[in-house]
């Protein structure tokens, strides 16, 4: 994007500011629905500022501007703010403000400083938390009823009006109805009535439907508003096809037009409803309700969403299985593809797209894929463009995560292959990459313990090296749905969510050497019982991912007997799941890609 056309934006923005008497704005990067993936509507800070990470708030102020992102995205920020007035703010870096220590900065000699941020893409909670601190900054006030997009951005997108579809009984396990009857028996738990369900991943799944509003994401833009007696799904009617109508109708659930959410909102007829704080916008949360109390707690949605039923796990392990014959026929293409010349990472994404659109029940990828060769595996979440579309060499490193969505399922996987010869260096750092791997596939835990419990299992062996990687370990995986899934996490940072058997959860360690090289191992695990003790009852994991790991940039002299024996039994299960459905050279690479060591 022109670096002009970005501050040209800028200027145009603050023209609105200075009618309407703000200092700042603030621009994050969700919707309605706090989405971390969003449609295009609401893709504001993306517009301001150009940088186009799935994380990131910008804030415009009459003389500066900033972006705070994390350590995902520091290099690709860094490249696609140069040239335009947005500073870079790395998150969770000594000495990096907080938007409102910036803001109390640079408007210091302001008095009375009014911000403003669109009430509808900013959560109740993050509104409340913003409120407080720039209170405490000088007496600064929040405004949150103005969308200055609305004015500057002449071909803004519109709402998505793409057709919603039913997700069969046999991909869902559970009837929708059966579904609303479990959240509502939480609901009488946390003493409330009904709640409104603002998470488009978790109308998907409560309502056993699917859409194509948010790309890779199989979710549709509604609310959906659950009472003691009846639910209504607030959507675009154009969105309903006969047969999805008469489905919620004989799931008992009734529809309204999108935009007249607040005023269903005001005709609710029960004495309290649950809203959570970080999933629901600030400007429905504001809705006039004076006969009801809001309630502001966690929605039970996401917790009850993450335990996988024996239908979903099922069907992730078909998904797998078509996924794994995918990838082994790409791998097995990919050395010989290299060798004869002008294969490139954009090259490399289009060709695995395709051999999983060969395979059954296939809907679409379930993210961008990143190739990263050399260098480019160092930014972490590196998306070639044909700027940046690297050619391949045979030699040094390319980092591959990729992934797909099948009606049965969501894979999410990573692999750092050898294109040739690597650097001893390279070597080292691979080989401590797939120790921290299979030291979180090999972790036992008491059942309830959190991912920042066990996530430094997964880190021991990089910190012994004196290495670290700052993104998370794993994170949940939706059953055709959000590839990222919550609220559990494995990650340093303290995530309470409690860890039970029947979750998915990726392990997926990483190092970047920022200029050289980047290495990343994922694969989706599902947690299971493991046993019955006198302490309790403990939980492991099961790799759902069936891929050969690259055995050529691995020094196997770092490997303890312990790691040997995890990789050699991971390679023989691979071998014999998915040599019945390979034939041919594709048979004999897998043959030879899984050998024992």
């Amino acid at each position: 994007m022109e670096k002009k056309q970005i501050n040209d934006r800028i200027e145009a923005l603050r023209e609105v500011m200075r009618r309407e008497r703000l200092s700042a704005f603030i621009f994050p990067a969700t919707d309605p629905h706090h989405s971390e993936y969003v449609p295009d509507r609401w893709k504001g800070r993306e517009w301001i500022s150009g940088f186009d990470g799935s994380a990131g708030t910008a804030v415009v102020t009459l003389k500066s501007a900033a972006l705070w992102t994390d350590s995902r995205y520091f290099l690709a920020a860094e490249e696609q703010l140069r040239g335009t007035e947005f500073q870079l703010m790395r998150l969770k870096v000594a000495g990096t403000p907080t938007i409102a220590e910036w803001l109390d900065q640079e408007l210091a000699d302001v008095d009375g400083a009014e911000v403003g941020c669109d009430g509808w893409v900013n959560s109740y909670g993050e509104v409340e938390q913003l409120k407080a601190d720039l209170r405490a900054c000088h007496g600064m006030t929040l405004r949150i009823n103005l969308d200055p997009l609305e004015r500057i951005w002449k071909d803004r997108p519109q709402v998505p009006a793409n057709k919603v579809a039913v997700h069969p009984l046999e991909f869902a396990g559970e009837p929708a109805r059966d579904k609303l009857s479990r959240i509502r028996h939480e609901l009488r738990l946390r003493h409330c009535d009904g709640m409104l369900v603002s998470a488009l991943d978790d109308i998907a799944w409560t309502l056993n439907l699917r859409g194509t509003d948010v790309r890779c994401n199989p979710v549709f833009v509604a609310y959906l508003l659950i009472a003691s007696d009846k639910a209504t799904l607030f959507i675009d009617p154009c969105k309903l096809t006969p047969e999805v109508e008469d489905y919620l109708r004989e799931e008992g659930v009734a529809t309204a037009d999108y935009d007249q959410v607040v005023d269903g909102l005001r005709r609710y007829g029960e004495y309290n409803i649950l809203m959570d704080p970080a999933e629901t916008n600030a400007r429905v949360a504001a809705a006039d309700m004076p006969h009801c109390r809001k309630v502001m707690r966690p929605s039970p949605v996401p917790a009850m969403k993450t335990i996988k039923n024996a239908t979903e796990i099922e069907g992730f392990r078909r998904a797998m299985l078509r996924d794994g014959v995918a990838m082994v026929k790409f791998l097995r293409w990919l050395g010989p593809a290299v060798a004869r010349g002008g294969e490139t990472e954009m090259s490399v994404d289009r060709k695995l797209t395709a051999l999983r659109a060969e395979q059954q029940h296939f809907r679409d990828i379930s993210f961008d894929t990143i190739a990263g060769y050399g260098p480019h595996g160092a930014i972490v979440h590196y998306e070639a463009s044909p700027a940046t579309d690297a050619p391949l060499r045979p030699e040094g490193l390319l980092l591959l995560d990729s992934g797909a969505q099948y009606s049965d399922g969501t894979t999410d996987i990573t692999r750092t292959i050898a294109l040739g010869p690597v650097t001893e260096e390279e070597r080292r750092v691979y080989t401590l990459v797939l120790k921290a791997h299979i030291q979180l596939e090999l972790a036992k835990f008491p059942d309830g313990a959190c991912g920042t419990q066990i996530d430094a299992l997964a880190r021991e062996p990089l910190w012994r090296a004196g290495l670290n990687f700052l993104h998370g370990t794993g994170h949940g995986v939706g059953s055709y749905l959000c590839v990222h899934e919550g609220p559990h996490q494995i990650r340093m940072e303290y995530m309470p969510a409690p860890l039970h058997s029947g979750m998915t959860v990726t392990d997926e360690p990483g190092i970047y050497v920022a200029g050289k090289f980047g290495v990343r191992i994922e694969n989706t695990l599902l947690i299971e019982a493991d046993r019955q003790t006198d302490f309790g009852a403990f939980l492991k994991m099961d790799s759902l991912t069936l891929c050969p790991i690259d055995m050529a940039p691995l020094d196997v002299a770092l490997l303890t007997l312990e790691e040997r024996e995890w990789l050699n039994g991971y390679h023989a299960r691979v071998y014999a799941e998915l040599s019945p459905l390979l034939d041919g050279e594709d048979e004999a690479w897998l043959r030879k890609a899984t050998m024992a060591i």
